[in-house]
């Protein structure tokens, strides 16, 4: 298949700069019996007792600085990884590309040393411990088709209000819709919860490089999926309960651990592009908003729920205006036709 085959028309109008006044009060479109239209807080009714839903508690940092080189060059900086408590790796914008043993300034007192390269990312050590900067002086990354800078208001609604292990540099936007109140009214239905972590890097947004789509590869993040998770989806489907994953970092997650045939747990890298073909293992339904054209995660959802129909939810999704994207509105899918 080719990169075209997952295109479609959105006007600008309709990508969502702002999250609602409600995290509920977002539209949600059910594409598991035809199509209808529905609202976030109509979930709960959806799901059976016995069901199971998977979330994804990375926490967004705030992973954007802004400095200047020693030679007075302005630079942006937007971490993609901490790996230890002073070193990290980072994307740099500058109108030249800083060299090895270059050092960076920024505000505060902090200051970074260039150590190298690995492909497109900046090696640094930093001066002092970085999460705890990033927490008192970062801004928060939010994506570039917004077109806007952060705001105070973004470090709470770009981020899920069970957000618990900081690393990610994006959202996992299908967390967004809940609040605490509409959690514990799946929790009231019968419905189980349990969590996986994926800390969503900045190359959730980068294009595909490839026309043939099996050509391309995605960049590497890091996954956890503990023993309870495990043991919680085999509860589930021996209970004939479903397995709902709230977005597809937790259904690239479940699926890294089940790479075997058997889900088990899983702490590593996963770089796993699942496109139509892919045999799903640990997924019986999933909760995801609305992704960029020719992106690889409206493959994973092509996959999931067969490509004919997502682009036609994605064409009721336009003409119905629904809002798009990370501040956007959201979609219930069970599987399909592929």
């Amino acid at each position: 298949m080719r990169i075209d085959d997952f295109d479609y028309h959105l006007p600008d109008s309709l990508i969502a700069k702002f999250p609602p006044a409600e995290r509920r009060d977002s539209r949600l479109l059910d594409l598991s019996d035809g199509i209808a239209d529905r609202h976030f807080y109509d979930f709960p009714a959806i799901l059976d007792p016995g069901d199971l839903l998977v979330f994804n508690d990375t926490r967004v940092i705030p992973a954007r600085l802004f400095g200047r080189k020693s030679s007075g060059g302005r630079i942006e900086l937007l971490v993609e990884r901490i790996e230890e408590e002073n070193t990290a790796l980072a994307h740099i914008r500058a109108s030249k590309s800083p060299k090895p043993g270059s050092v960076l300034e920024f505000d505060h007192g902090l200051a970074a040393t260039v150590e190298g390269r690995q492909g497109s990312l900046y090696a640094l050590t930093f001066s002092e411990p970085l999460l705890p900067f990033l927490e008192a002086h970062g801004e928060v990354p939010l994506p570039p088709y917004l077109e806007r800078d952060a705001d105070e208001s973004d470090r709470d609604r770009y981020q899920t209000v069970y957000a618990n292990d900081p690393g990610a540099v994006a959202a996992p936007t299908a967390g967004l819709h809940f609040d605490k109140a509409l959690m514990q009214e799946t929790l009231d239905a019968g419905v189980e919860h349990t969590y996986v972590t994926l800390h969503v890097g900045a190359g959730t947004f980068q294009s595909l490089r490839h026309e043939d789509i099996e050509s391309n590869r995605l960049h590497s993040e890091r996954v956890v999926v503990s023993e309870a998770c495990v043991d919680a989806v085999r509860r589930t489907r021996q209970r004939g309960g479903r397995v709902v994953a709230i977005g597809t970092t937790a259904v690239r997650s479940l699926e890294a651990a089940s790479a075997s045939g058997r889900i088990a747990p899983f702490s590593g890298e996963t770089e796993l592009f699942i496109m139509p073909g892919y045999e799903f293992r640990s997924v019986d339904a999933m909760i995801t908003n609305f992704h960029l054209p020719k992106s690889s995660l409206l493959m994973l959802v092509s996959a999931f729920a067969g490509r004919e129909r997502i682009l036609a939810g994605y064409r009721h999704a336009v003409e119905q205006a629904y809002r798009f994207f990370s501040y956007g509105d959201a979609m219930f899918l069970t599987p399909g036709n592929k």
